[in-house]
C-alpha cells in the first residue's frame, strides 16, 4: 500500500509513535527532499536506512507510476518536508495513480499547520476553505483575491515571508480592511507567533520584516443581506446558465445566510405556480 505519512511541521516532539514505527520497519520511503528525510531519521533515532526516493513537484509526474508499481507488492511511505503529503505538497499525484491502480492508499495522521492555524486563529472553525499559496505576480494575486471576496467560509493560506506584506495589502483592497486576520508564524517552533488584526494593521508590521514559515487566517465575507425575492431571482439565473437547482440554492444560501432548503421549496413552488 502507499502509506501517506504526517511529519512534524517543527517540534520534533509531535512525531507520533505510529509514525517512528513505520519509519523504523519502512523499506522504500518516498521523500520530498531526501537529505530532509534523512536528517529527520537521524533526530529521532531511528536506525533503519530504507530506499530512499525523490519525490518532488518535478518529478513526481514521472515518478506515480514507479512507486504505485512498487506499493503493489510492498509497502511505500511517503513523507514530505513537513505536514501531511499531498495538501500543498507532493502526493497528489501518486493518491490518484495508486486508486487508480486499485492500490490501497491509507494515511498516518498527525501536524498539519493549517488545521493548527485554524484552530488557533480564533476565527470561524465550522467552515473552512485552503487555498494554498497565492500567485507570486501581483496581478495573479489581486485577480485570486478579487474571486474569493464573497466567500463566506474562513479561509486559509500559506505565504512566503518575503511577500507577507504586499499579500495583506491586496487582502485588505480586495475584502475591505474590516475583516480580522490572524497570521500564524512558526508553528510549533520556538518562536511561535500568532499576529492579529486587520489587513493594514498587518501589512503595516510585516513590512518590518518577518521571517519563518507563515499561515494566514481571513475571516469569511459576511452574509449579504437581500430579500427572499432577490434570492429568489439570483438562484433563477443560476439555473438558467445550466447549474442544477440543488447547487443553484446552496451557493445563493452561502452568499446570501438564507436557508438552502426554503430556497429550494421556493424555486419548486414558482415551478407549480
Amino acid at each position: 500500500m502507499i502509506i501517506l505519512a504526517a511529519t512534524p511541521i517543527g517540534n520534533l516532539g509531535d512525531a507520533s509513535r505510529r509514525l517512528i514505527e513505520v519509519l523504523e520497519n519502512a523499506e522504500v520511503v518516498a521523500a520530498e527532499d531526501t537529505r530532509t528525510t534523512q536528517r529527520l531519521l537521524q533526530a529521532l533515532h531511528i536506525s533503519n536506512r530504507p530506499r530512499l526516493i525523490a519525490l518532488h513537484d518535478h518529478n513526481e509526474k514521472h515518478k506515480a507510476s514507479e512507486l504505485v508499481e512498487l506499493a503493489a507488492a510492498q509497502d511505500v511511505v511517503l513523507v514530505s518536508d513537513a505536514g501531511m503529503p499531498a495538501v500543498s505538497d507532493p502526493g497528489y499525484g501518486v493518491v490518484a495513480a495508486a486508486v487508480e491502480a486499485g492500490v490501497t492508499v491509507t494515511a498516518i495522521p498527525g501536524p498539519s499547520a493549517v488545521l493548527m492555524a485554524l484552530a488557533i486563529s480564533g476565527l470561524p472553525t465550522d467552515r473552512f476553505a485552503f487555498e494554498g499559496f497565492l500567485p507570486r505576480k501581483p496581478g495573479e494575486r489581486r485577480a485570486a483575491l478579487a474571486a474569493l471576496a464573497a466567500e463566506s467560509r474562513t479561509l486559509v493560506f500559506f505565504e512566503s515571508p518575503s511577500r507577507l506584506a504586499a499579500t495583506l495589502t491586496d487582502m485588505g483592497d480586495a475584502f475591505g480592511d474590516v475583516r480580522r486576520i490572524a497570521v500564524c508564524r512558526e508553528l510549533t517552533k520556538l518562536y511561535e507567533e500568532v499576529r492579529r488584526g486587520t489587513a493594514s494593521e498587518l501589512a503595516a508590521w510585516a513590512e518590518q520584516g518577518v521571517k519563518g514559515e507563515i499561515v494566514v487566517v481571513v475571516e469569511g465575507a459576511a452574509p449579504v443581506e437581500v430579500s427572499a425575492e432577490d434570492a429568489a431571482a439570483q438562484v433563477q439565473s443560476l439555473v438558467a446558465s445550466g447549474m442544477r437547482l440543488k447547487d443553484a440554492c446552496a451557493e445563493v444560501a452561502a452568499v446570501t445566510g438564507l436557508s438552502s432548503r426554503d430556497l429550494y421549496q421556493q424555486a419548486l413552488a414558482a415551478k407549480k405556480a
